[in-house]
């Protein structure tokens, strides 16, 4: 089974930037789709950025586009996601998951096979 480490978060003030890793390691790399999802408290997990492993593709959640981008070192087995621009909507704990679904699923927690322990990101007004 892949082992899922996050790194990066942290406390920023609103307009700041951060920069988000996650690393791969362990069992056989088969999956489609490496992705960022996020949990504010008392809210449930969401979507936040994917990256198809193959080809590259990106997809975001609409409140984030232009901000956020996702990239991902192939040979390194990790993402990456660098945040501008950041909000106080985007405090949360962000996770990084693995998939073999298709395209369709992507946004879907229920998807997701392996996931990291999370990195805390707050954003300071």
């Amino acid at each position: 089974q892949v082992h899922l480490v996050e790194s990066g978060g942290g406390l920023v003030q609103a307009g700041g930037s951060l920069r988000l890793s996650c690393v791969a390691s362990g069992g056989s790399f088969t999956y489609s789709a490496m992705t960022w999802f996020r949990q504010a408290p008392g809210k449930e997990r969401e979507f936040v950025a994917g990256i198809r492993w193959g080809a590259g593709h990106t997809y975001y959640t609409e409140s984030v586009k232009g901000r956020f981008t996702i990239t991902r070192d192939r040979a390194a087995k990790t993402i990456f996601l660098q945040m501008n621009s950041l909000e106080t909507d985007d405090t949360a704990v962000y996770y990084c998951a693995t998939t073999r679904a298709e395209l369709s699923a992507l946004r879907l927690t229920s998807a997701y096979i392996n996931w990291g322990q999370g990195t805390q990101v707050t954003v300071a007004s």
